[in-house]
């Protein structure tokens, strides 16, 4: 008798559980230790600007040193065509600190004279790059 009381209390629990509904949260939200400043200002100013210049020896991904294929390190972007932003923003918040910007690994590694950078010194504290990159963050 016990074990069909049992089968009955089964059969109920997994009826009502399967009548309620599918609670729909939304999209998950942003992990709350990453960096996220403009989007926009990202794919209008700093990929053309800081990151993908026309100027190769001041690029991080056209010299290929940072390009999805042959990357050296983390900073791995996309570079082919039609170019996934989205990716790349993704991408270059891993190496940000909002708390002080100056302080991101994205800006110190090639600026000259602060760190150790595989692809040497790309830009100095006054050059226009700097200035691209400090202004992404209010």
């Amino acid at each position: 008798m016990a074990v069909a009381t049992r089968s009955t209390l089964v059969a109920i629990a997994l009826g009502t559980l399967a009548g309620c509904p599918t609670v729909d949260l939304g999209d998950n939200p942003p992990d709350p230790g990453v960096c996220r400043p403009d989007r926009a200002y990202f794919d209008a100013t700093i990929w053309p600007q800081f990151l993908a210049p026309a100027d190769e020896a001041k690029s991080c991904v056209k010299a290929g040193c940072h390009g999805d294929v042959r990357g050296v390190s983390a900073l791995r972007l996309d570079s082919t065509e039609p170019i996934d932003l989205a990716r790349n923003y993704s991408v270059a918040t891993r190496f940000l600190n909002c708390g002080t910007p100056e302080a991101s690994l994205l800006y110190t590694k090639p600026l000259r004279g602060l760190e150790s950078h595989g692809g040497g010194d790309i830009f100095a504290d006054v050059d226009a790059q700097a200035a691209v990159f400090r202004m992404w963050f209010p």
